[in-house]
């Protein structure tokens, strides 16, 4: 394989490929959709989203099951209960009656009868969601069989999930956008380290350390950027972007940091939200994160202030941009947890603070102290002054996200696309859970890409997931064989 022969592929593939069994047969308390016959009903109010996701569909049952089906528009979906031979999806205000234990966005029902499948989505998302979520279940069973009588309502376990592309700067092609779709995935990071409308300002005039390294960071083209909004919309994906910014705690400065805000929020309208990560949105001088607690108080304060004008000026144009201050940087052992703590403090309420998960975890092997410097799967997290941020931000009514990669730990083996740990990536998964993370961003050190692992996690971002050993299983079995299910399974938990 030659150099970026993979990235090549990613790009240019087809999204979906045979994947039938052609021994598969159907068990006694399977529906076996038909080689043909049935119909794919919805309605075109939906809107793109939806649209998108139903062609999808269609495609992925021609080529990966062999299913022709038949595209019906309907301009109304009412009497959806009578259809018959037919697998009809829409939103919950379109399909009467069916959605009413949906509670927020992302949800959705599935249900099958002999008849008929249905999928009802708590928004347009939902569906597609629901609609790739069906796929996943006949990707699991290699062949187009749904289990009789299922009826399951998923709740979203998270606002956003995000993630940054594995193919680089600004690489995020209509196949990679479509493939995270269907992982799950509604929100990316485009680009790190570079305001969105190509401002230098902070890069080009400061002479701080960190200033010195935003410098040989490429210029941002604001079409570009455009274009990625466009696109990844199709797909009900969400963009987040950086804002780039060495705050003084001057007059001119603050004047400086609003114009730059507001500059942005005129050009792009549509980003979802700004993460502001002390690697590029900082106060004074940067560096200082292992410095006292006094010292790191008073840049919390100024730090704090900087991020208040930040959201000050996006929610004047549109309250529910969400504005995602980060504070990586700042000493994250064990025995600091109050002043990161001290931070969510300064924080306006109408922030998400942005937290890194197992950083900074207290370590003790035979006597031998230590802490988390740089990611890790061997520990689950979340880290001690992650609980306590955690703890303070729930305590405020404040929502918390959490930047902590969920198939791949980038600074313990940056040479594997993914790290088949399962066992202990889904301990995490359920900590997260347990711990009332609202959003996550995914794959900070290398980014998305497609594999078993991120398959795997796909599932445990909704209620109602199936048992981690079951789902394991199907998954062994289908990629190293029936034979060798019990095999896989043994070296996984090995491995984890």
């Amino acid at each position: 394989e030659k150099s970026y022969d993979y990235h090549r592929h990613l790009e240019t593939a087809p999204v979906h490929t045979a994947r039938r069994a052609p021994d598969a047969t159907p068990a006694a308390d399977e529906l076996a959709l038909p080689d043909g016959g049935w119909r794919l009903v919805w309605s075109p109010d939906g809107g793109e989203i939806l649209r998108n996701a139903v062609l999808d569909f269609k495609d992925y049952l021609g080529t990966s099951m062999g299913v022709a089906v038949e595209l019906e528009e309907r301009t109304s979906l009412d009497g959806w209960q009578d259809l018959s031979r037919a697998i009809v999806v829409g939103t919950r205000e379109q399909l009467s009656g069916c959605g009413a234990n949906l509670k927020g966005p992302k949800d959705y029902r599935l249900s099958v009868t002999s008849e008929r499948v249905t999928v009802c989505g708590f928004d347009a998302r939902g569906a597609m969601f629901g609609l790739y979520n069906l796929e996943a279940r006949m990707n699991l069973r290699e062949a187009p069989f749904l289990k009789s009588g299922l009826d399951t309502v998923r709740h979203s376990l998270y606002d956003s999930r995000m993630a940054q592309s594995w193919m680089g700067w600004m690489e995020f092609p209509d196949a990679l956008l479509s493939r995270m779709a269907h992982d799950g995935f509604d929100a990316i990071f485009a680009s790190v380290l570079t305001n969105p409308n190509g401002d230098r300002t902070t890069a080009e005039n400061s002479t701080d350390f960190f200033a010195r390294i935003l410098h040989k960071v490429r210029p941002q083209d604001p079409a570009r950027m455009h274009d990625l909004i466009r696109r990844a919309s199709k797909y009900g994906i969400k963009v987040y972007a950086p804002i780039i910014y060495q705050y003084m705690g001057t007059s001119e400065s603050e004047e400086g940091l609003r114009k730059l805000v507001r500059d942005i929020v005129r050009e792009f309208p549509d980003i979802h939200g700004y993460v502001l990560l002390t690697e590029g949105f900082w106060y004074g001088k940067w560096g200082g994160q292992d410095a006292g607690k006094e010292y790191l108080k008073d840049w919390a304060r100024n730090w704090c202030k900087a991020v208040a004008i930040v959201a000050e000026e996006c929610h004047r144009v549109d309250p529910s941009i969400e504005i995602l201050p980060w504070e990586y940087n700042i000493n994250f052992r064990p025995e600091n947890a109050d002043v990161k703590r001290y931070f969510i403090q300064q924080l306006p309420e109408d922030t998400v603070p942005l937290l890194t998960w197992e950083n900074g975890t207290g370590l003790d092997f035979d006597g031998f102290k230590g802490w988390v410097r740089d990611y890790a799967i061997s520990r689950i997290g979340p880290a001690e002054c992650t609980q306590a941020q955690i703890d303070e931000a729930h305590g405020r009514n404040m929502r918390a996200y959490v930047n902590g990669d969920t198939f791949v730990c980038g600074a313990q083996l940056q040479t594997v696309p993914y790290q088949p740990f399962p066992y202990q990536w889904h301990a995490r998964y359920r900590a997260m859970e347990t711990h009332g993370v609202n959003g996550t961003m995914e794959s900070w050190t290398q980014g998305y890409n497609p594999n078993i692992m991120t398959e795997f996690r796909g599932w445990y971002c909704w209620s109602d997931a199936p048992e981690t050993d079951d789902l394991l299983g199907a998954i062994a079995a289908r990629e190293f064989g029936a034979e060798n299910r019990e095999a896989v399974l043994k070296a996984w938990r090995c491995f984890s």
